[in-house]
């Protein structure tokens, strides 16, 4: 690997990845196949302290970096993709929200629930809203010391861990994206529920649920950020989330190349392991070079964001980036790997799965071409 990290990043990145092969590793086929996230897996990961990574420590976080947060995602990622976005989304959209848009009392309630116990999750996406993603069809009405909400959500990553829901809902449609507020929901809210938990491809594990709203009732007191100004707290936490993705993606990308070194080392056909072919050798060198351009986008993105400065271009392109790639690597492992690539006794089918939703979610490939496009002309 490149060597862009400092000694106390390379040496968490060391600590990530040793948790994740001894704790993460044994449990990935079951979870899986059972498409559900190992519970016993929770508290280890908050011990970890991999679920308030930016957290401040009064807060009981680790009081770190944005990109020591991409670094846990991408370690993650290497050895399993669900994981990998539970963490991701706690992190850059969940916890990132908070410390940005939380008043004080907000922050001194949740932080700590959010660093130690509690999963959190980001619910802007609806069945009318995906791409367009301020045509929400959720409501809020104000009830003088109480909002409700009416509506659904779907799509939601985390669904049915979380115990903290940050849900944008629209307060006055005919305002448009400037009626959208931003509401703190507990999960034992008066007349809120998680729903269907969605039957998906890849990231099996990492629940996908829809959320009902019926009447449910959310005091005041948790609206983050400014009435009407929701939309604003949606685009910014969307922007840092693009770069968790890309590392996430990072991730899949790598433990993919690395199983399928392994393979090609000892796999023989015409008498010698067939990585001393030079097709193979050509493929295996496309695939490094691919990984570590990913690499260098990723980390290039979370570095200015870090800095405090403009990165909103940067995380376009390496989320638009990171997933194309991650895919085309995966897909040429299933290749090199043959017959055993599209059985389920190896890995690689299941990267190749997994990587797939990294064009999708948190802004299509299109959306991302869109951004930099804007930024350009």
């Amino acid at each position: 690997m490149l060597t862009i990290l400092s000694d106390d990043e390379m040496a968490f990145k060391d600590a990530v990845r040793t948790f994740a092969e001894a704790e993460i590793k044994p449990l990935v086929n079951k979870m899986d196949h059972d498409a559900k996230m190992d519970a016993g897996l929770l508290p280890k990961l908050f011990a970890m302290g991999l679920m308030g990574i930016e957290t401040p420590e009064r807060f009981g976080g680790a009081g770190s970096t944005f990109m020591m947060a991409c670094l846990a995602v991408e370690e993650l990622g290497r050895v399993d993709g669900s994981v990998s976005v539970m963490v991701d989304v706690q992190n850059t959209l969940v916890t990132n929200a908070m410390l940005k848009s939380a008043n004080d009392k907000q922050k001194d309630k949740y932080l700590p629930l959010l660093a130690t116990k509690w999963v959190g999750a980001y619910a802007l996406s609806e069945s009318s809203s995906g791409s367009d993603a301020f045509a929400l069809k959720l409501r809020a009405e104000d009830k003088g010391d109480h909002y409700l909400l009416n509506g659904h959500k779907l799509w939601i990553t985390n669904g049915a861990e979380a115990s903290l829901f940050l849900v944008f809902a629209n307060m006055d449609p005919a305002k448009g994206y400037k009626g959208i507020t931003g509401f703190i929901v507990e999960k034992d809210f008066a007349g809120f529920k998680v729903g269907k938990k969605e039957d998906k491809l890849g990231i099996r594990a990492s629940s996908t649920c829809e959320l009902i709203f019926e009447n449910c009732r959310v005091p005041k007191e948790n609206v983050i950020g400014e009435v009407g100004k929701g939309y604003k707290i949606a685009i910014e936490t969307l922007n840092e989330g693009r770069i968790g993705i890309g590392a996430q993606m990072l991730g899949i990308a790598q433990g993919a190349y690395e199983a399928t070194v392994n393979y090609v080392k000892s796999r023989e056909q015409f008498g010698k392991p067939i990585g001393q072919f030079q097709g193979v050798q050509f493929q295996i060198a496309e695939m490094r070079t691919q990984l570590e351009a990913i690499r260098l986008f990723v980390y290039n993105a979370a570095r200015l964001k870090d800095a405090g400065r403009d990165f909103v271009k940067e995380a376009a392109m390496a989320k638009l980036y990171a997933s194309r790639t991650a895919e085309k690597i995966c897909s040429v492992a299933v290749d090199l790997f043959g017959g055993n690539g599209f059985t389920k006794e190896y890995p690689i089918e299941k990267f190749y799965r997994d990587a797939k939703i990294g064009q999708i979610y948190e802004g299509t490939s299109n959306m991302q071409l869109q951004t930099i496009a804007k930024m350009e002309l």
